[in-house]
């Protein structure tokens, strides 16, 4: 796919890197001097293992800076965190094969996240010093995560059990995406959107779990940018030429009093293309305006989340959001494949938050949706000539809709090596999945009835049999921010039963069929249960089963998890979450998120 020029981005600059803090046993006089080549050599290999499976959003691979010595006290402590804050440390994970001094040599920040891996080795006591160490981060209030391989090694083994690697790599993922959120901003383009709780901006959710700026902006500024045109003409007129030739108009299904004359949804078509180059400068900036004479607006609002307003101030009288946000939440546009940019509809910001958690995750696309209806097989059957729900769905579909866009990698034509319907980091997208995508989606008129301004919408439907998570994070007063997670696949139904559950909703809307897995227990008892239990109108998917990566990053920032479908197996938090109970984890989470607060809320 050829592109001529790169696209403007947040994903630029000094990134948070992953520190290693090989710690070793102090004593000097055969002990220290008899382990030195060993420590170092694990803080190699794991700093090796990280960055060749580990990835910023950019695709660069993550850097991993090692301590220039090993730790032995607190001396060598100190040295190693004077290097960690020049180099712009933000994950902390200290190695280690042998005993070490516990409090001398651990990691004091009270904010980078921070695991320990002590190795299984019986020749020395790693796991020892894991399990003092691990007490001291509990007792003085700075959770760690503990990774121990379940099965004894030789001292002079240096392969990497499974069961280390898949810790290793989560804690790395879930870590990098806090540091990478620490001083970027949530772009508020609007205010609240017809009463929707979840566009009611929290600041302090944003500061104090996220570490996050909240920024606002009023939607006279698109308005003032579009008269005055203050955007780059000549990508508005490269993007043009690309819309004329990627994204085909589909049927109006307006009533004919309804209906635009060709001039005006050709005047539509234009502010789209302006809308999102706008939206897309607000939040990443631009050169380009300096250049103009702007260099105010072309430093833009070091957002990597936004939301748009949208109805009913700005729909009522200027085109909607949709091919904005779809083409922004998407992994490509005119420019070529880059990192999408996370917006969400009708400045619903935790769902933005959301969004921003699973991109950050998986560096993938997310859908927003609206969780629409649950569809009983009883009720398909009778809306559908008897049609009969089959495999994961026959327990019933949760029809995953909204009257604004989702991100066109949601159409499932990208593949993994398996052949499976995915969404892919944006570096792993082919020409031809791209194409595919596009050719997936049709644009069509907007309902006037709904949006009187005007707009094109999206329409698409997900390809079934994607594995998928869908999450969602509310605030409870009293309580904070709370997440919700369920795991499942995304189906497909004969055309015709699709066209006809679909069509009673409005036919101008993505759709993604979603059936979650059900365990029998808690909200899991059916999918009925699920939707019972949503916490609100919106959710997000995420392509593949991830639950297990939101529950650890949950806990980095003290955000309880209190409904999900996650095998326990999969379940990793920090350690101190295990003096909160054993027995009932939802509950013991919910204690330990209460007790130690949110992560830069500290008491």
């Amino acid at each position: 796919m050829s592109h001529s020029a790169p696209s403007p981005s947040v994903w630029t600059g000094d990134f948070p890197k992953i520190g290693i803090r090989p710690t070793i046993d102090g004593r000097l006089g055969g002990v220290r001097e008899s382990l030195e080549d060993q420590t170092m050599g694990l803080a190699k290999r794991v700093a090796e293992l990280i960055q060749s499976e580990v990835r910023y959003p950019n695709g660069e691979p993550v850097e991993c800076v090692i301590a220039d010595t090993c730790i032995g006290g607190v001396a060598e402590a100190t040295a190693c965190e004077s290097k960690f804050r020049r180099e712009n440390v933000g994950v902390s994970l200290t190695v280690t094969p042998c005993w070490c001094y516990g409090s001398e040599t651990m990691d004091m920040d009270p904010i980078r996240p921070k695991a320990v891996f002590g190795f299984n080795g019986t020749e020395r006591p790693g796991a020892v010093y894991l399990a003092a160490v691990l007490a001291g981060h509990t007792q003085k209030g700075i959770p760690a995560f503990g990774i121990y391989g379940r099965d004894v090694q030789d001292s002079g083994d240096a392969s990497m059990p499974a069961d280390v690697q898949a810790k290793l790599l989560d804690f790395a993922r879930c870590g990098l995406a806090a540091a990478l959120m620490q001083g970027k901003s949530y772009l508020s383009m609007g205010g609240t959107s017809m009463g929707i709780a979840g566009s009611m901006v929290d600041y302090a959710f944003w500061e104090k779990w996220l570490g996050m700026r909240v920024e606002d902006i009023d939607m006279s500024e698109f308005a003032g940018r579009m008269k005055r045109g203050q955007y780059d003409a000549e990508e508005f007129e490269r993007a043009m030429s690309w819309v004329k030739e990627n994204c085909p108009e589909g049927e109006d299904y307006n009533t004919e009093s309804a209906k635009r004359s060709r001039e005006q949804l050709d005047e539509e078509w234009s502010d789209c293309v302006k809308m999102t180059l706008i939206a897309r400068d607000l939040m990443v900036g631009n050169p380009k305006l300096a250049e103009m004479g702007l260099k105010e607006q072309s430093q833009g609002h070091n957002a990597v989340a936004a939301g748009f307003q949208g109805q009913r101030q700005w729909t009522d009288h200027f085109p909607n959001g949709d091919f904005m946000e779809a083409i922004l939440n998407t992994s490509f546009d005119w420019n070529g494949k880059r990192a999408p940019y996370v917006v969400a509809t009708e400045n619903d910001a935790l769902n933005g938050a959301t969004m921003l958690f699973g991109h950050l995750l998986t560096n993938t696309a997310q859908i927003f949706a609206d969780l629409r209806t649950y569809w009983s097989p009883d009720a398909v059957a009778k809306t559908c000539d008897g049609y009969k729900l089959e495999g994961a769905a026959s327990d019933g579909l949760l029809h995953l809709i909204n009257s604004g866009p989702a991100t066109l990698d949601g159409t499932g034509q990208q593949a993994d090596s398996d052949g499976v319907p995915t969404m892919k980091p944006h570096w792993d997208i082919t020409d031809e999945e791209v194409q595919r995508c596009l050719q997936a989606t049709t644009w069509h008129p907007s309902m006037t009835e709904y949006f009187p301004g005007g707009g094109m919408s999206t329409r698409y439907r997900t390809q079934g049999g994607m594995p998928s998570t869908m999450t969602r994070i509310n605030l409870v007063d009293g309580l904070g921010p709370a997440l919700q997670i369920a795991e499942g696949y995304t189906v497909d139904l004969p055309e015709t039963v699709h066209d006809t559950l679909d069509q009673r909703t409005n036919p101008t809307w993505p759709t993604t069929w979603f059936a979650p897995k059900l365990t029998g227990r808690g909200a899991f008892t059916s999918t009925y249960e699920v939707m019972n239990h949503w916490g609100a109108n919106h959710c997000v998917l995420t392509a593949g089963h991830v639950g297990n990566l939101f529950i650890t990053l949950a806990s980095i920032l003290r955000i309880p998890v209190y409904m999900h479908n996650v095998d326990e197996a999969r379940v990793f938090r920090p350690s101190a979450w295990n003096a909160f109970g054993t027995d009932s984890l939802e509950s013991a989470d919910f204690r330990a998120c209460q007790n130690f607060g949110p992560l830069y809320g500290r008491r």
